[in-house]
């Protein structure tokens, strides 16, 4: 199994069609999960402002095939085909995704100095978005000033589905931010751990292995 995440920039009339739309997994051969959901900057205080003509797709495939079949035939991937997507490889989830049931629990071989992409899903329980929100923003804020973050999207579909995705230069480096002693991430992963957040969340850590596109004029993943 591999996942996708896709980044478009269609324009503000287009969007919401492109989101209110649910994927007809029956519809798409061997797509086994998919999201729509909007995007909005991390880092941009407690309620980021959204990005009105950008949509985003996270899916999760078969195999590579698969995906390549909805790259060459699909409409929604024609609708998306002017963006960014990235092919990934998952090396560990901590937390669970009942949607995605094979995300593996142990870490798999990993280099230190090899690029990480890192996707974070929740359900968020509504009688704690406030705390999660204060939690959220300072994890956040922290990240996007951390050199080794390539790039980075905030993702939700409302009012439950919140997620990020960022690219790291390195698994050692994006491990720091996410374990170093009296950080906000840490800070955050503590206050979920007394009162939980989410109905279900994971931290999911990928290899990324293939990337076509441009998200925001270039490809994250290009130089490396």
């Amino acid at each position: 199994m591999i996942v996708s995440v896709h980044l478009a920039d269609v324009g503000w009339r287009r969007a919401p069609g492109l989101l209110l739309e649910r994927p007809d997994r029956d519809a798409i051969p061997s797509l086994s999960y998919a999201e729509r959901v909007a995007t909005a900057p991390l880092g941009s205080g407690l309620l980021p402002k959204p990005q009105p003509g950008r949509v985003g797709l996270i899916a999760a495939w078969e195999d590579d095939a698969a995906l390549d079949r909805f790259l060459a035939e699909h409409p929604l991937a024609r609708r998306l085909a002017s963006g960014w997507h990235v092919r990934l490889e998952a090396l560990r989830v901590s937390g669970a995704w009942p949607e995605m049931p094979w995300l593996p629990q142990e870490q798999l071989p990993a280099d230190d100095e090899e690029p990480v992409a890192v996707l974070t899903l929740g359900r968020l329980r509504l009688g704690r978005a406030r705390p999660f929100l204060a939690s959220a923003a300072a994890a956040e804020e922290e990240a996007v000033r951390d050199a080794a973050m390539l790039a980075s999207t905030g993702l939700a579909r409302p009012p439950r589905l919140v997620s990020t995705f960022s690219i790291w230069r390195s698994a050692a480096a994006m491990r720091e931010y996410a374990y170093g002693k009296g950080g906000a991430h840490q800070s955050a992963v503590r206050n979920d751990r007394e009162r939980p957040f989410h109905h279900a969340s994971a931290f999911i850590r990928f290899r990324p292995y293939a990337s076509q596109g441009n998200w925001d004029g270039r490809d994250p993943l290009a130089s490396l």
